[in-house]
């Protein structure tokens, strides 16, 4: 199965869950605190039938594919900032090496007066 879609995005289970990776899959597929599922999973089992609530997780544990490897979410964005990182320090040392051939330039005009 290749995942649910919600606003561009699929629902998958979590690498990075605490048993199927259930709840912190549907955490990240509707941008909600991984807590707030959890408890909200927690009270819909303890004031409705213990088991049918367990089995239908254990079921979307076997239905839903684990989310693939470029998605994990903290080696990703650590990728992603060490890259944005590289690339603001070379345009970063790009202006300052056109900034001091104007001020070379300036100062070769100012010298030719």
């Amino acid at each position: 199965m290749a995942g649910y879609y919600s606003g561009g995005r699929r629902l998958y289970r979590s690498r990075e869950g605490e048993i199927l990776g259930i709840c912190r899959g549907i955490a990240e597929w509707r941008d909600l605190p991984v807590s707030v599922v959890r408890w909200t999973f927690i009270l819909i089992a303890l004031f409705t039938a213990v088991m049918p609530v367990v089995l239908v997780y254990f079921i979307l544990g076997l239905i839903l594919p684990l989310e693939p490897e470029y998605r994990e979410s903290g080696r990703r964005r650590d990728y992603q900032s060490s890259e944005f990182e590289d690339l603001k320090r070379r345009v970063n040392r790009m202006e300052d090496e056109e900034l001091d051939k104007e001020k070379d330039w300036e100062n070769r005009f100012r010298k030719g007066r």
